[in-house]
């Protein structure tokens, strides 16, 4: 029986919540984690970051054995390394034990991002479908971010903390019960190639290092083994990319950036979250430590952006419809870029000022966030479409630590050549907008506030000017059509999934229609 493909897509919005309301459960989590386990503060970093590490390290490896085992069965396959991986967390009776479950969810969750993104590029062969259906899919992504704070504060303030963790059990029940049934498998029918091993490893060790070194310079500031790392990482990369160079069946296939709206759109969602990570690092530190709200009262006061894309991110592919994908884009970024220009104008008692200047940078960068990820897959031919969406993936992991590290030292850096200390004031004051409250000595304090907010202004004068300089690039590089840069081989069902939802992507799709007739 033939089923609609929108079905398709409300079972892989499961997972696509999940890891949202995970991210963002784990924050409240963590001090009643801590207490419990006794972790201390290395234990508490390793806590928050081993995630985000194996998610970037293993999302290359997870999206080329997609491709090549079949998009479904590896999801499935990380539905049940991710629920096993929560029950482990949700019970685990030490720091190093609740790390290693940690790690191990990292790896199921690289399973399950690019293969939900890769079989949304088969199951909607029209471009105008599957950019309604990204939208759909992006609009759910950050539903979970928004209701993240909300269930985790309820489930933390009736049970004990491994309750936000087994949160994610059920969705993967419902998972793996649903997705046999409504999801179709896809998977070349030339013989599967083996995982080139060496690779993987080249990969990991490329990955790994540069993402540790620069959450390292966020947080720590410039010193030599943050450096080394990231120095060593870039090494690696080289030799991963002169390796797939010379296989016949690569790991990456590079030619994927031989496009040119594949690879502009890649760089504008690079630069569009670092841009975004650095904004929402400055501004909740601005809320907290400069407004002097509340925890509760900050993360209420972030909830309009959330909400803003949701809405933006469900507005794009309508709009697309009729007005060309680059300008649509353009017009997000263009948007984005007021926003930050109105975060540029905020002074130390602007709070609601901050707010307008978040929800229109919210709203804009929705814009390209759903309309450039359609254009990236369709650009891929469909059995290539593991390897599209873990690149993309992976560049959104880099652009989070690049953006936290870059525009987070810039605030401090202005905070600190911009601090007016008054006189008998300690050193100390100069080190961190924290250190100087500390001391308690309102003069101090007022002048640290200032300071801060002129670091905050500088992250928004910068991010306005990438943010503008993207709408230009957009509007003039993405109206190129977007052709596959490898041929299509033919794809095949799976014998149980025709009876599932019969695939019409066979032949690659002209994605050029999303610009071309709207």
């Amino acid at each position: 029986m033939r089923r609609s493909p929108w079905v398709g897509l409300a079972v892989l919005a499961l997972p696509t919540l999940l890891l949202s309301l995970d991210v963002s459960v784990l924050y409240l989590a963590l001090p009643k984690v801590s207490a419990d386990l006794h972790a201390d503060a290395t234990e508490q970093l390793w806590i928050l970051d081993i995630y985000s590490f194996m998610l970037a390290g293993f999302l290359v490896t997870m999206g080329a054995l997609g491709d090549r085992i079949g998009r479904r069965r590896l999801l499935l396959i990380g539905a049940v390394a991710f629920g096993a991986a929560s029950v482990a967390a949700a019970y685990a009776t030490s720091p190093a034990m609740l790390i290693a479950a940690r790690a191990a969810l990292g790896v199921a969750g690289a399973t399950l991002m690019p293969s939900t993104m890769a079989l949304i590029r088969n199951m909607f062969p029209d471009p105008k479908q599957m950019g309604a259906a990204i939208g759909a899919w992006f609009a759910c992504f950050m539903g979970g971010m928004t209701l993240g704070p909300l269930v985790g504060g309820l489930l933390l303030e009736h049970f004990w903390w491994g309750s936000a963790f087994l949160l994610g059990v059920p969705f993967m029940v419902l998972l793996l019960i649903a997705g046999p049934a409504l999801l179709p498998e896809y998977r070349p029918e030339r013989p599967e190639h083996p995982i080139d091993l060496l690779s993987v490893g080249l990969s990991l060790a490329a990955i790994l290092p540069v993402i540790w070194g620069l959450k390292a310079l966020a947080r720590d500031g410039v010193h030599p083994a943050a450096l080394a790392a990231v120095a060593a990482g870039l090494v690696f990369g080289a030799l991963f990319v002169r390796r797939q160079r010379s296989l016949p069946e690569p790991l990456l296939d590079l030619r994927l950036f031989a496009s040119r709206v594949f690879s502009t759109a890649l760089g504008i969602m690079l630069l569009g979250g670092v841009v975004m990570a650095g904004l929402s690092l400055v501004a909740s530190l601005y809320l907290q430590n400069v407004a002097g709200l509340s925890p509760l009262a900050a993360g209420v006061l972030l909830i309009p952006q959330n909400i803003a894309m949701i809405l933006g991110s469900l507005a794009a592919p309508a709009l697309a419809r009729r007005l060309p994908a680059a300008t649509v884009t353009a017009m997000g970024l263009t948007a984005s870029g007021v926003g930050l220009a109105v975060v540029a104008l905020v002074g130390p008692h602007s709070t609601a000022l901050l707010v307008v200047g978040l929800v229109l940078a919210s709203v804009g960068i929705s814009f390209p966030m759903a309309l450039t990820m359609n254009l990236m897959m369709a650009a891929a031919p469909p059995e290539k479409a593991g390897s599209a969406a873990s690149i993309s993936e992976t560049s959104g992991e880099f652009g989070i630590a690049v953006g936290i590290a870059t525009l987070g030292s810039l605030a401090s850096l202005v905070y600190r050549s911009t601090l007016d200390l008054p006189a008998g004031a300690p050193a100390s004051a100069r080190n961190s907008l924290i250190e100087a409250l500390a001391t308690g000595r309102p003069d101090v304090t007022a002048a640290a506030r200032a300071a801060f907010t002129t670091g905050l202004n500088a992250v928004g004068i910068v991010g306005a000017a990438i943010f503008l300089g993207l709408a230009v690039t957009a509007a003039l590089t993405l109206r190129t059509r977007p052709t596959p840069t490898t041929p299509a081989a033919a794809t095949r069902p799976d014998s149980t999934a025709t009876n599932a939802l019969e695939p019409a992507a066979t032949t690659t799709p002209d994605p050029a229609r999303q610009t071309s007739t709207t």
